[in-house]
């Protein structure tokens, strides 16, 4: 692992172990959102996310055609990749709230998560 990528990195990773500091998630319901992925040294890569937070901890957050679908545990997301019927990726990490965002990270793939959470949408 590159220095900068430790560095990157730490902040998140001394977040996400902190466990006690972590932040209750926001109330079920749909949201708009922003979905930011920094890969290595590079800087956040955003972009808007339809999301679906459900009861029981699952989320589905909609980015063009590509759906995560993640379970939220009490330490961990299981994290799933969908585009269309296929799945591209899974993985487990531990993540933390930190206000309205959910974080978190996939050390094997160095890349860091940021899912935020705007405006709740109301029912039509």
């Amino acid at each position: 692992m590159t220095h900068h990528l430790r560095a990157g990195l730490l902040p998140l990773l001394a977040l996400l172990t902190a466990g006690a500091t972590a932040a209750e998630a926001p109330a079920p319901g749909r949201y708009a959102g922003q979905f930011c992925v920094t890969s290595s040294a590079d800087k956040p890569s955003c972009g808007a996310a339809e999301i679906d937070l459900r009861s029981h901890g699952a989320l589905r957050v909609k980015i063009s055609d590509i759906v995560y679908q993640l379970q939220l545990h009490s330490s961990q997301i299981d994290v799933v990749l969908m585009h269309g019927a296929m799945q591209i990726d899974e993985f487990t990490t531990e993540y933390a709230w930190a206000g309205r965002s959910l974080q978190f990270a996939d050390l094997d793939r160095q890349a860091r998560y940021e899912l935020r959470l705007e405006a709740r949408q109301t029912a039509k």
